[in-house]
């Protein structure tokens, strides 16, 4: 058996009016081993690119002037596609410049007539081996920014998503505030993502986790010998910041001491070592994030107000879980997706009333809640599957944990009897029964399911449709 060549499996498509042209790329193509297509023009190159669209070619080799649709509008069309190819021009000699214009807009490369089998190979390979390159860092990227992503697609997340990308655009300092574990750190870093500063640093500083009388040498650095045990030179959290975005985690937890060297850093946007007399330059963006209510803070005099409103610039607020809970299955899957990548082991899947059992779940903890969960459960699941006693194991066991409830309810609703119709009577009625044997049980959903035989799954579903929870 011959060996493979390398080039195999790799399709060109190549587009001219020319027909000699066309062959002659088409078998020194083949030759080298690549799959060739063809066209005679841009239109019939759209209407093949439209048919392969489920394997679509490794690149386009395109002459420039064509009829009904030329090489400038084909790759204008190609740049619209989901994964467009890399394309490449074939210019006439007096068509360089267009060609220069070209890439300029999206062009992988262009080849100058006549052309020769060398630069043509040499080329296409550099194009191919540059795609494929920025595919693998864009893949990359994509996996380490994965733990850092908004997960769901509830009315609510899609409004936080647009707020933020308007939010990135500008230099504004931004306040997020939110419960523990609510993802604060992870609207901060979409922020920064998409931001001008996203190819600078991102630096968390967790406020609550610093010691007061180290606080100022961690925020802005020290010189040699400014304090016992400062053996050399360092800089501190804002000038490792500089070109980037410094987060300022716990923010409400910073010492009132602090906050005044803070505030004068972030209104001339320069710092002074401890130790030391130079003021330094800086160049960041500050994103603030607190569980606290700083506006009470400002009232109780513990943060001071100058500080709130120059961090307060443009609110943020990351929703609690409970807020959306129709995103906890979207959740659940990336969250077991990420632990199986860290593992090695494949994700299991959620059995139906495990994961009715997650969504009716209050989650103080919030996500960060919901990600240990799942992170013990699968300590217990079988290889293949999560089901609701391996949840519930870790809910009954783990310490501020407790089981889904429904908090009880102040007044039984609407009286069945006063129902305009037959219809409504019933569904009044069967409201009642379940929020009646609810309240009696505290608002176990486990036991009430128990109690009238019914299957938890299908208890939730009744729970739904009553809003009841």
């Amino acid at each position: 058996m011959s060996p493979t060549h390398p080039n195999q499996s790799t399709t060109i498509l190549v587009v001219d009016d020319d027909g000699d042209i066309r062959q002659s790329l088409e078998m020194l193509l083949r030759f080298e081993g690549f799959e060739v297509l063809t066209a005679r023009d841009g239109e019939e190159a759209w209407v093949r690119l439209q048919k392969e669209q489920g394997q679509p070619p490794a690149a386009v080799l395109t002459d420039l002037k064509m009829p009904k649709l030329d090489g400038l509008q084909l790759l204008e069309r190609i740049q619209g596609l989901d994964d467009p190819p890399p394309v490449v021009l074939i210019s006439g000699h007096g068509d360089v410049a267009t060609a220069v214009t070209a890439m300029q807009t999206g062009a992988a490369n262009f080849l100058e007539k006549p052309l020769d089998d060398n630069r043509v190979l040499v080329t296409l390979r550099a194009v191919l081996r540059t795609h494929k390159l920025e595919e693998e860092n864009t893949s990359l990227r994509e996996r380490l920014e994965s733990p850092h992503r908004l997960i769901g697609s509830s009315p609510a997340l899609r409004a936080l998503r647009e707020q933020i990308s308007q939010v990135a655009v500008s230099h504004a300092a931004v306040l997020i505030t939110g419960e523990n574990g609510s993802g604060k750190e992870v609207l901060a870093r979409s922020i920064h993502a998409q931001s001008p500063r996203a190819a600078g640093p991102f630096i968390t500083v967790n406020c609550a986790a610093i010691p007061s009388e180290l606080i100022e040498s961690e925020l802005f650095g020290h010189e040699k010998g400014s304090f016992t045990g400062a053996t050399g030179q360092r800089i501190g959290h804002f000038e490792a910041a500089n070109g980037g975005t410094l987060f300022l985690d716990e923010i409400g937890d910073m010492p009132t001491a602090a906050q005044a060297k803070v505030l004068r850093a972030l209104e001339n946007l320069e710092i002074t070592r401890v130790g030391g007399n130079d003021n330094h330059p800086v160049d960041i963006r500050v994103l603030a994030a607190t569980n606290a209510n700083l506006a009470q803070g400002v009232e109780d005099k513990t943060f001071r107000m100058d500080l709130f409103y120059r961090l307060n610039v443009v609110p943020l607020r990351a929703p609690a879980l409970r807020e959306h809970p129709e995103d906890i299955p979207e959740i659940v899957a990336h969250l077991l997706g990420l632990q199986a990548e860290r593992t090695g082991r494949r994700a299991p899947a959620v059995q139906e009333d495990a994961l009715a059992f997650l969504r009716a779940a209050p989650w103080p903890g919030n996500v960060r809640q919901l990600r240990n969960v799942l992170q013990a459960a699968t300590v217990f699941a079988a290889e293949d599957h999560l089901t609701l006693t391996d949840v519930e194991r870790v809910l009954q066991d783990g310490p501020g944990l407790s089981l889904p409830t429904v908090p009880a309810i102040a007044n039984n609703g609407p009286d069945p009897f006063e129902a305009p119709t037959f219809e409504e009577f019933k569904n009044q009625s069967e409201a009642l029964f379940f929020r009646t044997r609810l309240e009696r049980n505290g608002g176990n959903i486990k036991r009430t399911a128990e109690e009238l035989g019914m299957q938890r799954s299908h208890l939730y579903k009744k729970l739904d449709r009553y809003e009841l929870r």
